[in-house]
C-alpha cells in the first residue's frame, strides 16, 4: 500500500496558487481604519459640531463617538475591499506599505502638538 506522491505536491500548489486578496484587503482596510480614528478625533476636537455629533456617552464624551464611528467605518472599507479583492493577487508590498503610512500617519495626527496645528 502505498501513498500518492501527487497529493502533497497538489496541496502546496493550491497554497500557492490562492488569492491574497483577502489579506491584503484586511492589512489596508486596518491602515484605513486607524486614519478615521485620528480624523475623527481630530474632528471631534477641533469642531462643535462634531463634537456634539460624537458624543454618544456623557462620561466619555466625544471619543465615544470617534472610536464607534471609526470600527463602522473601518468594518465597512474591509468589506468593500474585501468583496473586491478577494479572488485577485494583490501587490502585498505596495498594500503595506500604504497601510504602514496611514499607521504612522495616524499616530502623527493624534499627537497633540500636531493635532493642534488643525
Amino acid at each position: 500500500m502505498s501513498t500518492p506522491t501527487h497529493t502533497s505536491s497538489s496541496a502546496a500548489r493550491a497554497a500557492i496558487e490562492r488569492p491574497n486578496g483577502a489579506g491584503a484587503a484586511a492589512i489596508l482596510a486596518a491602515g484605513i481604519g486607524c486614519f478615521f480614528v485620528a480624523g475623527f478625533a481630530i474632528l471631534g476636537d477641533k469642531s462643535a459640531f462634531f463634537n456634539t455629533l460624537f458624543n454618544f456617552s456623557k462620561p466619555t464624551g466625544p471619543l465615544s463617538g470617534v472610536t464607534t464611528c471609526a470600527i463602522v467605518a473601518w468594518l465597512a472599507v474591509w468589506a468593500v475591499l474585501h468583496a473586491c479583492w478577494r479572488s485577485r493577487n494583490a501587490a502585498l508590498t505596495r498594500v503595506n506599505a500604504v497601510a504602514f503610512t496611514l499607521l504612522l500617519l495616524s499616530l502623527l495626527l493624534t499627537f497633540p502638538p500636531i493635532a493642534d496645528l488643525f
